[in-house]
């Protein structure tokens, strides 16, 4: 019981009390039902893997995303997690293709440009007209974009920059937006 709680402490957002209700909550399940729970992970782990080319959570690779016939390659969005990806799609508003960082800057957090997926992203700089910057307006999510800005002017100048509008509430996480917000956040985008 020690070893469960102490694996599902791991997960974020589980702090020890849920961890524990957690591992009773498997304890009373019947055998089949935790059976069930240890296949989908181990599948889970066994068949996703990361698009070669985005960085999104796939099956297959490259990503269904990436492989569009009707998405606009020339137009890629940033973003922080595979997670953001729903919130964006959700509006209908956006055509183009994606690009998952799986993280922000966090010098405090020992997140460095290293640990970010940005070297893929650079490499896809010459067949790209814009790069819009969807970080959540965090002080994390500004700081990666500013970072971004920096990295994207100094490797190719003719690429144009944006960054989504303050439609999303300053603070708070780009998963958690609303779908009108995140409509307005992406229209009202602008140049950095």
């Amino acid at each position: 019981m020690t070893r469960l709680i102490d694996e599902l402490r791991k997960l974020p957002g589980i702090g020890t009390k849920s961890a524990q209700r957690l591992a009773f909550h498997v304890l009373r399940s019947s055998a089949e039902d935790a059976e069930k729970l240890a296949g989908a992970i181990r599948e889970l782990k066994a068949h996703l893997r990361l698009c070669s080319i985005c960085n999104n959570i796939t099956d297959v690779d490259p990503c269904s995303y990436c492989t569009s016939a009707v998405r606009d390659q020339r137009l890629i969005c940033v973003l922080e997690e595979p997670t953001n990806i729903a919130t964006i799609e959700k509006t209908r508003s956006f055509a183009g293709v994606y690009h998952v960082l799986h993280g922000t800057l966090s010098p405090i957090g020992g997140v460095g440009p290293e640990q970010l997926r940005i070297a893929n992203l650079m490499t896809r700089l010459p067949e790209v007209d814009e790069v819009i910057l969807a970080t959540s307006p965090t002080t994390e999510g500004e700081a990666t974009a500013r970072y971004l800005v920096d990295e994207i002017r100094r490797s190719n100048t003719r690429v144009k920059v944006t960054r989504i509008a303050t439609g999303v509430p300053a603070g708070s996480d780009i998963e958690y937006a609303d779908e009108v917000t995140m409509s307005r956040a992406l229209e009202g985008r602008r140049e950095l």
